[in-house]
């Protein structure tokens, strides 16, 4: 097979049905991408990581907990052989022949009857670049494709030059991986292993080169977790080790992502680290909705706070009481459990019940929605609405700014005299 050349075409598969045999790192990188573009995905595997689970958890996935049988690829448009056992993979790949269905192989691309190239996107161009066995070589050339059609010219290819070992830690931002920086894109691509969490934007791990390692520190809610101790203990031998570790990470690094504990952990072992600041979900995903955290006339502050504790929790820092006499606007991130709680506090601290709430679901990802209650209802209409984390939660006028046909009795102030009313958002605003 090595003489014959590929035959690149782009699939799409939007509501087909896609099988990944194997629930490893592997199948980790590939499912995010499937997801993106709509597939069905069905997973088959006596396990998962934890971040496939968490993708099985939110019905992004379905997962058959058990060995692979030729008929489950019955009906299925695509294949994925992504195991650690090579008998398995074979039994995936003749399957996958006699049902003429195109099957990759993480173990023999050789063997294979398509391949997964190295992808890059930007501007509504998808760049594909398929370098035989030569999987970072692919990287660079997609990575300086794509940069020059970022800054509106094609230059050449350059190899990467000697890296310099140590730790990076690159915000991802809120989940669209557009939205990551092309620093922090930059160093993923350059990394020798990437520490991931569950939160960080998971399509571009499918964009890493197969020889760098992924190690899942993903924290489910209630569910598997990596201490913190043991991150910091992982980055720093991994970079003692002459590797260089990116430590990849949603939204930004040092608002509520415990990034400071880790440069901490490098300092004290005499490890280079630096940081790659990330979008804070806390204002993305709130903008990205179409609200605004401030807005003139309306508030003039915003409080970002950690809601994983409740109200009255003896390890909370919080004063509730003083935030609530606040007038701007309080954007809490983990709170969906105890948003109650919260509400109630806040109510207790002297906020108008009737203040307009915004609850964000799954921000800035395809299936981003927005829940509006008030701080009254709030545990109420989370609950009817089956709202699940990871979301954010927005308290204050700013929501009605954003929905005033939501809230025709809220009244919106405005300094500046010519502005009595709140226009309808227009068809521009994301």
């Amino acid at each position: 097979m090595d003489d014959f050349p590929t035959y690149l075409s782009g699939l799409r598969l939007h509501d087909r049905r896609v099988v990944v045999v194997g629930g490893g790192h592997v199948a980790q990188r590939r499912i995010p991408l499937l997801i993106a573009v709509g597939a069905r995905v069905v997973v088959v595997s006596p396990d998962v990581t934890p971040a496939i689970e968490g993708l099985v958890g939110g019905g992004e996935v379905t997962w058959h907990a058990r060995g692979f049988d030729d008929a489950d690829l019955d009906d299925t448009w695509y294949a994925v052989a992504a195991t650690d056992d090579q008998a398995v993979n074979e039994r995936v790949s003749a399957a996958a022949e006699a049902r003429r269905v195109f099957c990759v192989r993480a173990d023999d691309a050789m063997q294979a009857t398509a391949w997964t190239p190295a992808v890059g996107r930007h501007d509504g161009v998808t760049v594909a670049v398929l370098g035989q066995r030569q999987p970072r070589r692919s990287a660079l050339v997609r990575d300086e494709i794509v940069e020059a059609l970022q800054a509106g010219t094609l230059g050449a290819v350059h190899e990467r030059g000697e890296r310099t070992p140590g730790v990076v830690l690159v915000g991802g931002g809120p989940g669209d991986p557009d939205l990551v920086s092309v620093a922090g894109r930059k160093a993923l691509m350059e990394a020798d292993v990437v520490v991931a969490d569950r939160l960080a934007p998971r399509e571009l791990l499918g964009d890493l080169p197969p020889d760098v390692e992924l190690i899942d520190v993903t924290k489910l809610p209630r569910g598997r977790a990596a201490a913190q101790e043991e991150i910091n203990r992982v980055i720093v031998e991994r970079a003692l080790a002459g590797q260089r570790v990116a430590r990849f990470k949603g939204g930004d690094n040092f608002v509520f992502g415990r990034g400071y504990e880790e440069v901490i952990a490098c300092r004290e072992a005499g490890v280079p680290v630096r940081v790659i600041p990330g979008l804070s979900s806390s204002i993305a995903v709130p903008a990205v909705a179409g609200i605004p955290v401030t807005h003139r006339g309306v508030a003039h502050e915003f409080t970002v706070v950690s809601g994983h504790l409740p109200p009255g929790h003896p390890e909370s820092l919080t004063d509730w009481k003083a935030l609530a006499r606040l007038h701007g606007t309080v954007v809490a991130l983990m709170a969906v459990q105890n948003a109650g709680a919260i509400a109630a506090a806040m109510v207790d601290g002297g906020r108008d019940p009737r203040t307009p709430v915004a609850v964000v679901c799954d921000g800035t990802m395809p299936g981003e929605r927005t829940v509006l209650s008030r701080l009254g209802t709030l545990a109420a209409d989370l609950a009817a609405q089956e709202v699940k984390p990871p979301a954010i939660i927005v308290i204050g006028p700013v929501v009605a700014v954003a929905h005033p046909e939501a809230y025709p009795d809220v009244p919106l102030v405005l300094d500046r005299p010519d502005a009595h009313t709140v226009p309808p958002r227009g068809d521009g605003l994301v």
